[in-house]
């Protein structure tokens, strides 16, 4: 998103570092099996939980390795628009907020793209004048791709999922200081459904970050 505001701290560089030591290890043995294979890693997690700070840490880092590495905000592919969705939302009930919100279609049309090596044309909110731009990009010399965003563990092709564990409770004071949109009485109301289908998405990951910002394998049930 454009005009994002980014508050990195030190949890979120030292996450990154954790996050790194699986990635690497992951998509080497990949590489192994196909030298030009294309890694996807997504993130996910509630608003103010720290998915673009973490998000952009961990592609620094894969700089530093020299690893081309490219991000895509998940949240830039609502199906309405921002100066709509508030109106949008009020007359169809809060029912209709959660993963279903998303352009599904046409985040899964650009993460094939990513892999095969093309030009595409991204979705992209302009944060200021709540504005959906587009951005034209190459994947051509892209090595790795991070989706984050609310829902972004749901979509297919990603080698490895990352849910962070803080709700929006524990959130206010980042929400607050990033100020993206007011927090009153509707928003909270937003925060709690997006918070519902959030939680659902857990099952799918691979890595935890906890409330404590340690980054833990997930625990998955056997499959019967």
């Amino acid at each position: 998103m454009l005009g994002d505001v980014l508050l990195i701290n030190d949890l979120h560089k030292i996450a990154a570092e954790d996050i790194l030591n699986y990635v690497v290890k992951d998509r080497d043995k990949k590489l192994d099996q196909d030298a030009n294979y294309k890694y996807i890693v997504g993130i996910s997690g509630e608003s103010g939980a720290g998915k673009s700070e973490l998000s952009h840490s961990l592609a620094l880092l894969l700089k530093a390795q020299n690893v081309r590495v490219k991000i895509i905000h998940a949240d830039n592919y609502y199906k309405v628009p921002p100066l709509l969705r508030k109106e949008w939302r009020l007359n169809k009930g809060l029912k209709v907020i959660g993963p279903n919100e998303y352009d599904w279609k046409l985040l899964h049309k650009n993460i094939k793209e990513f892999k095969k090596d093309m030009i595409a044309r991204l979705p992209c909110v302009d944060i200021i004048p709540d504005q959906m731009d587009e951005l034209v990009t190459d994947f051509q010399k892209i090595n790795v791709l991070i989706v984050d965003g609310l829902y972004a563990i749901k979509a297919k092709e990603l080698d490895l999922r990352i849910f962070i564990e803080l709700t929006y409770h524990e959130t206010k004071m980042m929400q607050l200081m990033r100020g993206k949109e007011e927090v009153d009485e509707h928003r909270v109301k937003i925060l709690e459904r997006e918070h519902m289908g959030v939680v659902s998405l857990r099952p799918l990951a691979d890595l935890l970050v906890n409330q404590n910002y340690e980054v833990i394998p997930a625990k998955r049930k056997p499959q019967a």
